[in-house]
């Protein structure tokens, strides 16, 4: 992988505002950059979460904390006119509720000294093809779960990287037992999650000796309190603390967060799982001001090594932020005039098709 190429690329990208393609960078950079070396850096070999790893770990290190914050959940890069494939698939979109076609990922953002950039990363290949019983139709599916994503994510920023963090965060589809155990047993982290309002909970030690379980929303907990609870299957207590917000649209919502940090007041745990909102703002970010789903690329390959390019661009975009004090959109608006005022000054120089020429 050329490296100097792959920067420049992530520059594109950036200063890019519609589609992005091989002719578009060679054209911007007055061809000084051929079309086909723009190819071969998407067609050669193909990026993984390791090259990742060697592109932003200087600037991990950085902003690295005991007190770190690892952010972990999912999106979906929507492909809609692109050839289905192993990566470029079809998932369902919870936001949504329905399955949409396009790239769908899981990241592990780390937040450190005020900065968040994209620790690791998964993208999610459907490789088995198999027959829906119900509609006879052929589909895709992974051999790989986002759960187990989640736990090898973590497992390589701890065991192979070791990147200092304090506390996971992630919401309630990431809140099994399994990942509870995994984070606070083989990790030795904490975590504050998400979860339903269905899941069962022991109220003590000696109920869940009995298998004395009660459904959480039907639980009278005190609000912004923390309570100790145990779960099946979670070999230690947590706390429990009910959150109730008002929705924009004015109707009642209900959160219930779990945390195996008992040591947290109900104030620091608040206050930290707010820090998951980064990863929205990250996913927003990298789609609309980082051009990840403005490349023709086609095939898996191509794919994988424009979506490496547009995690180094959105990092770029972060990293200005700390430096200019301007958010990323102030940031890309900055980007867009400066090319409208080129735009404007190129059509100066032209010559003026002016009155005096139309009526000669």
């Amino acid at each position: 992988m050329n490296t100097q190429l792959l920067d420049l690329y992530s520059d594109y990208l950036l200063s890019s505002l519609s589609q992005t393609t091989a002719t578009g960078m060679s054209q911007m950079l007055e061809g000084e950059v051929s079309h086909d070396q723009v190819t071969r850096l998407l067609s050669s070999e193909r990026m993984d979460s390791k090259q990742w790893w060697r592109i932003i770990k200087p600037h991990l290190r950085q902003i690295e904390e005991d007190d770190g914050i690892i952010s972990i959940d999912d999106s979906i890069v929507e492909k809609p006119y692109t050839d289905e494939n192993e990566l470029i698939c079809w998932h369902y979109d919870h936001s949504k509720g329905h399955t949409v076609k396009g790239i769908q990922f899981v990241t592990a953002l780390y937040e450190g000294k005020n900065v968040t950039l994209p620790a690791t990363f998964r993208l999610v290949t459907k490789t088995e093809e198999y027959v829906d019983k119900k509609t006879g139709k052929q589909k895709r599916r992974s051999t790989t779960t986002k759960n187990e994503h989640y736990r090898a994510m973590l497992k390589q920023l701890v065991e192979n990287n070791q990147l200092s963090f304090r506390h996971v965060l992630n919401d309630s589809w990431f809140a099994s037992a399994e990942n509870m155990r995994f984070v606070k047993l083989d990790l030795k982290k904490e975590f504050i999650m998400a979860i339903q309002g269905n899941r069962n909970v022991a109220l003590s030690e000696t109920d869940k000796k009995d298998g004395i379980y009660t459904r959480l929303d039907q639980l009278e907990l005190p609000e912004d309190t923390p309570t100790l609870i145990y779960l099946a299957e979670v070999p230690f207590p947590i706390h429990l603390m009910k959150q109730v917000f008002k929705n924009e649209d004015g109707s009642v919502g209900v959160r219930y967060l779990v945390t195996s940090d008992l040591s947290a007041m109900a104030d620091q745990l608040a206050t930290i799982f707010k820090k998951r909102w980064k990863v929205e703002e990250y996913h927003r970010s990298l789609k609309q001001n980082a051009s990840v789903a403005n490349s023709p690329t086609r095939t898996e390959t191509t794919q994988t090594n424009h979506f490496i390019a547009a995690l180094w661009a959105y990092s770029k975009l972060e990293l200005l932020k700390v430096r200019t004090k301007k958010n990323h959109y102030a940031l890309k608006s900055q980007l867009y005039i400066k090319a409208i005022q080129s735009a404007y000054e190129t059509l100066r120089q032209l010559e003026p098709i002016t009155l005096a020429h139309l009526s000669a």
